[in-house]
């Protein structure tokens, strides 16, 4: 069966059909990477891996790096994060919350790091009865349609991002060393070192204040972006399925989990968490897509 490719909204996401991603050639990668940075979101359903396949697929866009979270980080394989595989104790309320709520919240992964991550990939091995989708969002959409003055406003300006925000009590499943690393600024307006597209950067999850602004006059500023974040058109909702992959581009979308699944039930994947393979990005994609 040939590649195929179907948009799976007018935007944001695509499905690949016809392919086994354990043994994808170099030409149908190519076609994949490049579909990715056109949808933001890749899709790609009844796959099987082992762990060393799915690591090594995941080294075809970066570099699969470690997970912040150590506590969920694959005792062998330190570079994969097994999401949902053990009840996780934290310090306020129950296992089960904490296993229902991971993720929920509008965010992209690792914006309180100097480097946020390039990628985040999900492979589905056990999906409960219903519930545990994930939403996504395209921050290009986001940004092209913001009127021009506060696109001009926007260009030069920078936030504060760490790892629980405003929300201090939030990001409880963080080790302390990471609830105590200092926030650290991004431009709002970031530039896709790739595609050369603008997108906005900003989440309520991690950004904590607007750089050089009033705290009252930031946080208008910040609450009107974010209900300017998620345009008709340019959000998708995944339905999880065993089997599924899922990559998405950190660096131009958001993405939220739904919770809301039976306590009885399991939700587990593997992560990976993948950077850039240099510091601006702009030659991950290319010496990934040519290897």
């Amino acid at each position: 069966m040939a590649l195929e490719i179907v948009p799976l909204s007018p935007g944001i996401g695509a499905a690949i059909r016809g392919v086994r991603l354990d043994r994808i050639s170099d030409a149908d990668f190519r076609t994949i990477y490049a579909t990715w940075l056109d949808r933001q979101v890749l899709v790609v359903r009844d796959q099987q891996f082992t762990i060393e396949e799915f690591l090594a697929y995941s080294a075809r866009f970066g570099i699969p790096t470690p997970h912040v979270i150590k506590r969920t980080r694959h005792p062998e394989y330190p570079a994969l994060t097994v999401m949902g595989g053990a009840p996780i104790v934290y310090r306020e309320g129950t296992p089960q919350e904490a296993t229902l709520k991971r993720g929920e919240g509008w965010h992209t992964d690792t914006a309180f790091l100097p480097v946020p991550a390039k990628a985040t990939q999900l492979y589905a091995l056990e999906i409960p009865s219903f519930g545990g989708d994930t939403l996504f969002a395209s921050m290009y959409a986001a940004y092209d349609a913001l009127p021009a003055d506060l696109k001009t406003k926007l260009e030069t300006m920078q936030a504060v991002f760490c790892c629980d925000g405003k929300n201090k009590a939030s990001n409880r499943l963080m080790d302390e060393e990471e609830r105590q690393r200092p926030p650290v600024r991004h431009p709002i307006v970031r530039v896709h070192p790739e595609t050369g597209r603008k997108s906005l950067y900003i989440n309520p999850v991690h950004t904590l204040a607007m750089a050089g602004m009033d705290a009252e006059e930031g946080d208008a500023l910040l609450d009107d972006l974010y209900a300017r974040m998620v345009q008709p058109g340019f959000e998708y909702r995944h339905q999880w399925r065993v089997g599924d992959v899922v990559i998405w581009d950190n660096r131009c979308t958001i993405h939220s989990a739904t919770g809301g699944y039976p306590l009885s039930e399991r939700r587990v994947h593997w992560r990976t968490t993948i950077m850039a393979r240099d510091p601006d990005g702009a030659s991950a994609g290319r010496s990934a897509a040519q290897s």
